[in-house]
């Protein structure tokens, strides 16, 4: 089995430390082992080898910064609903494809139901979400593409509820 960082997944039994440790690397992962070793009430080695465990089993993956998306200037937030008539797997390999190479594209998700995918689109401004979904729609066929501006972001996290 392989985590979606594609890193081999092993199976892990997760204790009450491992989920302190989870939880402080959730909150803020640049802090240093000193300290996050202090806030889960054990020493530096075994918090350091508990999260070695956690890596090389696919429980933590990559690790990356936050970065505030208005401050640098992409002010607007669509989710793009998309119903398509295509369910081969050609067209979805193509679909997916599409997806990858546009850094637009923050999430993608197939649904069950009415819609078949639900993106997360993150662009300057309305004209450059218009150039992103006519570059979408000249290289795939949908049958339907309903986009939603995000008004407010009222919550957003990237934190499990350990």
């Amino acid at each position: 089995m392989f985590s979606k960082w594609g890193e081999k997944r092993m199976d892990v039994r997760i204790d009450d430390l491992d989920r302190k440790i989870l939880r402080a690397l959730q909150a803020d992962a640049s802090r240093s082992l000193d300290e996050i070793a202090r806030e889960v009430g054990s020493s530096k080695t075994p918090v350091w080898n508990r999260i070695r465990k956690l890596r090389e089993a696919g429980v933590v993956g990559q690790q990356t910064v936050m970065l505030d998306a208005e401050a640098l200037g992409f002010e607007a937030c669509f989710f793009v609903l998309i119903r398509t008539s295509e369910h081969e797997a050609d067209w979805q390999a193509k679909f997916l494809k599409a997806l990858m190479d546009r850094e637009e594209v923050q999430e993608a998700h197939r649904l069950a139901g009415d819609i078949d995918y639900i993106l997360k689109v993150r662009v300057k401004n309305a004209r450059a979400y218009d150039v992103f979904y006519q570059a979408l729609i000249s290289e795939v066929r949908v049958f339907n593409v309903t986009a939603l501006l995000s008004m407010e972001e009222i919550k957003s996290t990237v934190a499990l509820p350990l």
